[in-house]
């Protein structure tokens, strides 16, 4: 299971295992705050690509796209989170205000999709 959380909510005893999924380190938040998060800072939008949407929920259709682009190259760097998913709970930490349309909303989404083919090559294994 993939959640999503605001970075500045309080942590619960059902987070799982949390990765930071920003480029920049969120304002007002301490590394002791997070020190039992992992930063993936690797995997968060490209800075010319965050500047460009700029949380403006009109190009949001479009920074999806760009995004999953960027992602197709950082697949060594999503395995981590992978592995976690797929023993566990994950938490995605976000500092965006905008709850819908975040780099965050993508990922779990791109995540849950390679989850997903898992899931579907398990059960071709399994009818073989």
């Amino acid at each position: 299971m993939i959640r999503l959380k605001r970075v500045y909510e309080s942590a619960g005893k059902d987070d799982g295992k949390k990765f930071l999924v920003e480029r920049l380190w969120p304002r007002g938040v301490t590394k002791k705050e997070l020190a039992d998060a992992i930063w993936s800072k690797d995997i968060a939008p490209s800075t010319e690509l965050r500047k460009w949407f700029a949380h403006d929920p009109k190009k949001w259709a479009q920074f999806q796209r760009r995004y999953r682009a960027e992602l197709k190259r950082y697949e060594a760097a999503l395995a981590p989170i992978l592995e976690a998913a797929r023993r566990g709970t994950v938490t995605l930490l976000y500092s965006s205000h905008d709850t819908e349309h975040n780099n965050a909303v993508v990922l779990r989404d791109y995540l849950q999709g390679d989850l997903g083919s898992d899931r579907q090559s398990d059960r071709g294994k399994q009818a073989a």
